[in-house]
């Protein structure tokens, strides 16, 4: 059987493009990639972390946004447990609910309860 080699990108749906475009950069930090314009209206952006490992995708869709508002669609990867407090931290400083640090399943750390102006609960994970 051919190799994967992880995710390319996670797409989320977003019901304001403008609005999570504030979100995503100014809370999880992430920096604008690409605009996909289509018929000349802005219909999705593509996000990346400073490394350009870590890869989202938005796209305007308000019906399916609102489908998972209240689910915990994505874990993004913390590299240490001492950094998911750094998090909570900002995330305080930022003045973004979230539901504190819970146990993993495999004993890791988790920040729970973040979400993105749609509701998508976002968690931050370190094993």
């Amino acid at each position: 059987m051919p190799d994967l080699s992880g995710f390319h990108h996670v797409k989320l749906p977003v019901a304001d493009l403008h609005r999570s475009r504030e979100w995503y950069t100014s809370v999880l930090g992430l920096r604008v990639d690409i605009e996909f314009v289509e018929d000349g209206e802005l219909m999705g952006l593509a996000l990346a972390d400073a490394s350009g490992r870590l890869r989202l995708a938005l796209r305007l869709d308000p019906a399916r946004a609102a489908a998972l508002s209240g689910f915990d669609a994505i874990a993004l990867g913390v590299p240490k447990r001492e950094e998911v407090e750094s998090w909570r931290a900002r995330l305080d400083d930022l003045g973004q609910p979230h539901g504190g640090i819970v146990t993993g399943h495999k004993g890791g750390s988790v920040l729970i309860g973040l979400h993105d102006p749609d509701g998508i609960e976002i968690r931050l994970y370190a094993e």
